[in-house]
């Protein structure tokens, strides 16, 4: 059995090829970026996946395979690509649909560009052609209603349902992607299966609007741990509990006291807060944001209006207060994030 490692884009198109794969495949690890240098960011951190499993488990009979969807590669991506490739023993199946990749295509053996379908559908039939997927076809409405919109079929069924999918995932950011991206997925994952169902149990005509009602309610579910409430506090406990779980890759300092790092969460009071009372021995918590833009939270144990004005020129309250990084550096890796915002507070209190 393969062991696969996917790397796919971050819209309904991306995502739906990891819908597929992540049944196809038993042993899946799922990446996803967006275009430009995210790419060589996660094809880095597959590679460094493959030595550790390798490590962990034992480099034995399963096939390592690099699958990559719905993004096209460079010639020079490629070229990096296919020598990290044949050093390291793994296979290559990049499946896309965008123009752009043509040059690459028409280099690389391993480069499969089909212009005419999404890589929904190129991804589809490939798992159908090699891995026998997908036998009573119980996935191909769902595959056409994806590929009416991201291609821009107006003239199909299925492209006001495929519209309403479109927002459902573009609108899906509960979850921060690159704080905690198998959770994110797991979301956007369930949220199409949830719209496969509704599209499989009614009328093409009525399936946009009944999906539409519906939305609200299956995202709620998603995130429900104990009991029922607004949607905004469902969201907030589950991410504390992924903050609290994560807490020690994610802790800072500033002069002696603890503090957790999260980026671009969001809802800093509500989250924050939560996460303060929750972990009572932490004596902060900070939200940084990809403008290099912060949120500062305690709970009466430091005077983050002191904290902000010494290390972003910002300031505000004693329990809440927010300021700006200078010279801020993004990263699509949260622990080179964590290390900058680290070697920043320190350079500002000369530690």
């Amino acid at each position: 059995m393969s062991r696969v490692y996917h790397l796919s884009h971050i819209d309904l198109d991306g995502y739906g090829c990891q819908y597929l794969s992540s049944e196809a495949f038993e042993n899946l690890k799922c990446y996803n970026a967006n275009y430009g240098p995210e790419v060589m960011a996660r094809l880095e951190e597959i590679f460094k996946d493959i030595q550790k499993d390798r490590e962990e488990i034992g480099k034995d009979d399963s096939k390592e395979l690099i699958l990559i969807t719905d993004l096209n590669l460079t010639t020079k991506e490629g070229n990096w690509l296919e020598k990290q490739a044949i050093e390291n023993g793994v296979a290559i199946q990049l499946l896309d649909h965008h123009a752009t990749g043509a040059n690459a295509a028409d280099r690389f053996a391993w480069y499969y560009l089909d212009t005419k379908r999404c890589a929904t559908s190129i991804t589809y039939d490939w798992l159908k052609e090699h891995y026998d997927y997908d036998k009573e076809s119980k996935h191909q409405k769902v595959v056409k209603a994806i590929e009416a919109i991201d291609i821009w079929i107006e003239d199909s069924p299925y492209f006001e349902y495929g519209k309403v999918m479109l927002g459902m995932i573009s609108g899906a950011r509960e979850i921060n992607r690159i704080l905690f991206p198998k959770e994110d997925r797991e979301f956007k994952l369930n949220l199409i299966s949830v719209a496969e169902e509704v599209l499989n149990t009614h009328t093409i005509e009525e399936a946009p609007i009944a999906l539409d009602d519906i939305l609200h309610s299956s995202k709620k579910r998603f995130f429900i741990l104990d009991k029922n409430n607004t949607k905004d506090n469902l969201v907030a406990d589950y991410v504390t509990q992924l903050l609290t779980k994560d807490r020690d890759r994610m802790t800072i300092t500033y002069r002696g006291y603890k503090g957790l790092l999260g980026y671009n969460v969001g809802s800093a009071s509500l989250i924050g807060n939560a996460f303060l009372v929750n972990n009572e021995d932490y004596d902060f918590y900070m939200d940084v944001n990809q403008r290099g833009n912060f949120s500062l939270r305690s709970n009466n144990k430091l005077d983050v209006s002191k904290m902000a004005e010494e290390i972003g020129k910002g300031g505000g309250h004693p329990n809440a207060s927010g300021g700006k990084i200078e010279n801020y550096k993004d990263s699509f890796v949260y622990e080179d994030l964590k290390e900058f915002i680290q070697n920043y507070i320190d350079s500002k209190t000369g530690n």
